[in-house]
């Protein structure tokens, strides 16, 4: 690891001379870094031909710093030996270059593809990156049984049947399902679930399901239902609007009145999806829409998806890294990286020129495997939907910017309230649970300044610490913590590895024992603080804040500082029990049959249901176990010899 100044920020001499000292030696130190990156990317472009294809430049412990395409590799990475012509930005990537990784194409398409596949897989510190990668929902209606289920899905398609999507978020989906249950009555059930009914459920007693599973329909009339939710989603709305509007003018003609209540039900179903839309997208067809604002070095992106005339919603993206990058560029990143998730549409409408537009369209129709046009709306429909989304991405801008604003204050005043030396960026809180002792889980929630980051919660089940042992129970979770963190990051130089600040559900006690554990593992840098109920446990906001050197500190009981730490502590609180109940319906649900070695799941079914209890399996005959159906006369004699063995 390079040398550090010799200073440092608790220094006796302060912190200005520590600034000055490294000040001084990043400048020293700067140049011969330069150098030794040039020097890798040049050894690395004797190798290279001028073919398309993606380079990722390397630092010293293998990490990706930057992937990008090119349409001649050779060309492309030798620029980046004229350092007068880069950047502050591309001089810093530059200095960290070790080594490059070389992956050549067929085509710079092919590229740029697999750039935007690569950048958010390694999510490098110098690439625009997307930060909302979470996938999108879509509706799918299955074509594999034959009466096919209409449901919500994530992730990959897998499943045989027809997608429509995306929607801009889970609460859009399911209330858009649950119009197309009124308007179309098609099952949301599992197959599971409908082979064992032998009446209908209350899905068909609201009107939402016409019930297959018993016969109230058949696989023609419900066929029929099925294409035209195939047609509704699919942009036809108006004509299947308009069929059932005939078959209510005639049952009603036929005095058949119960027929016509329930297709008038079904078209208010229709208007209430059409009416439900926030844009007027109509003779748009398919098409996503994006505008991007910049304001205070920040940009935002927001993104209309439209199916079939009808809007699906919109979500607002905040990419990182954007620094020293032109907006039509950061658009474009941000374009092909939401893409590698989503199917694009065949139009996708931007409010500028992008760079690189042809390249852009030949990507996106590699992925669709149909053509994709970029436009630039400039009149009609598509200019007043364009306009409507660059206001929406100003307005979420400022929305963002605000909040940031709000949510930087706090972390300053959380800094200053226990004494760190900058504001926190992980912060990491614990907590226990168990009854009597018994089922004992540790869990930690993790947070950060854009708030809790559930993918990073950790659950431990407790080992080795006595029954009702709180401080033991602890002890065992740090330890295991940190250990952890000991060996997988000696140096600290990886993110997200150590915490900036560790909060205990806990009072002197936590305290007294997670410090100590710690300093004996030689860790006494990590800053501890224990948060315990007041005496009136904490229904005042009395809670004391306790510090390793055994102060106490509180807070005013209307300070938005207490609210954002009870928070943390309510979070980690409610995380640790539902682990806990996890835990302990697991324990429930066990069966003694468990143990016996070699007995699937399917045969203690097959036991329970044949003798009623496990304990008269045990007490059962081996003529009585051979006679269990699924049961082979070995497996018989497995199970009574371990019940039996030495008796």
């Amino acid at each position: 690891m390079a040398r550090t100044p010799a200073g440092t920020p608790h220094d006796p001499r302060g912190k200005e001379r520590f600034n000055e000292e490294r000040a001084a030696y990043t400048v020293a130190s700067a140049k011969p870094d330069l150098e030794a990156g040039v020097t890798a990317i040049r050894e690395t472009v004797k190798t290279l031909k001028p073919q398309p294809g993606v380079y990722r430049m390397l630092d010293t412990r293998g990490d990706v710093l930057y992937v990008g395409k090119a349409r001649s590799l050779k060309a492309r990475v030798a620029n980046y030996t004229h350092v007068a012509g880069l950047t502050n930005r591309l001089q810093r990537m530059v200095s960290q270059t070790r080594r490059m990784e070389i992956v050549t194409t067929g085509s710079e398409a092919e590229a740029l593809l697999l750039e935007a596949q690569l950048i958010k897989r390694y999510r490098p510190p110098f690439n625009v990156l997307l930060r909302d990668d979470k996938s999108f929902p879509f509706i799918l209606l299955r074509s594999d049984h034959e009466f096919p289920r209409i449901m919500k899905h994530r992730g990959a398609r897998r499943t045989k049947g027809n997608y429509y999507g995306p929607f801009a978020s889970a609460g859009s989906v399911n209330t858009t399902i649950n119009a197309l249950q009124k308007l179309f009555l098609l099952r949301s059930c599992t197959d599971s679930f409908f082979n064992n009914r032998d009446r209908p459920c209350l899905l068909y007693q609201i009107k939402r399901c016409s019930a297959p599973c018993v016969g109230r329909i058949d696989a023609d009339g419900y066929g029929e239902l099925m294409q035209e939710a195939k047609d509704f989603l699919s942009g036809k709305s108006g004509a299947v609007q308009a069929k059932i509007e005939k078959q209510m003018a005639k049952a009603a003609e036929d005095l058949d009145f119960e027929t016509a209540a329930i297709l008038r039900d079904r078209l208010r179903a229709a208007t209430f999806i059409q009416g439900s839309q926030a844009i007027n997208a109509s003779g748009v067809g398919d098409a996503d829409i994006f505008a991007i604002a910049s304001k205070n070095g920040q940009m935002g992106i927001q993104a209309f998806f439209v199916r079939g005339g009808q809007n699906w919603g919109h979500r607002a993206f905040f990419p990182t890294h954007t620094k020293d990058v032109e907006e039509g560029q950061v658009l474009a990143n941000v374009i092909l990286q939401f893409y590698e998730e989503v199917p694009p549409p065949p139009m996708v409408l931007v409010d500028r020129e992008l760079p690189e537009t042809e390249l852009i369209e030949a990507a996106l129709s590699e992925l669709a495997d149909k053509k994709v046009k970029l436009s630039v709306p400039q009149r009609g429909d598509r200019r007043k939907l364009m306009n409507q989304a660059s206001r929406n991405a100003v307005d979420a801008l400022d929305r963002r910017l605000a909040e940031s604003g709000t949510k930087a204050k706090l972390n300053r005043e959380l800094a200053e309230f226990l004494e760190l030396d900058e504001p926190p960026q992980r912060i990491e809180v614990y907590d226990n649970s168990h009854i009597q002792g018994a089922k004992a889980v540790g869990a930690m929630i993790v947070a950060s300044p854009e708030g809790f980051e559930k993918s990073q919660y950790r659950k431990f089940n407790i080992k080795s610490a006595q029954t009702n042992d709180d401080f033991g129970m602890m002890r065992e979770v740090m330890e295991r913590r940190f250990a952890r963190a000991m060996k997988d990051d000696p140096d600290r130089e990886k993110a997200g590895v150590w915490p900036d600040l560790v909060l205990l559900d806990g009072g002197k006690g936590q305290m007294s024992t997670v410090r100590s554990t710690l300093a004996e593992l030689g860790i006494e840098d990590v800053p501890l603080i224990a948060i315990a109920k007041g005496p009136h446990h904490g229904r005042e906001g009395r809670e004391v804040f306790h510090f390793p050197d055994g102060r106490e500190k509180t807070l005013p009981t209307n300070s938005p500082l207490l609210y954002h730490l009870q928070r943390l502590r309510d979070e980690v609180h409610r995380y640790a029990i539902g682990a806990h109940r996890a835990k302990r319906s697991k324990a429930i649900t066990a069966s003694p049959l468990d143990e016996i070695p070699g007995i699937g799941p399917a045969r203690k079914r097959a036991l329970l249901l044949y003798f009623g209890t496990a304990s008269k399996v045990r007490a059962a005959s081996l003529e009585d176990l051979q006679r269990a159906p699924g049961v082979s006369d070995k497996v018989a004699q497995q199970i009574y010899d371990f019940y039996h063995a030495g008796g």
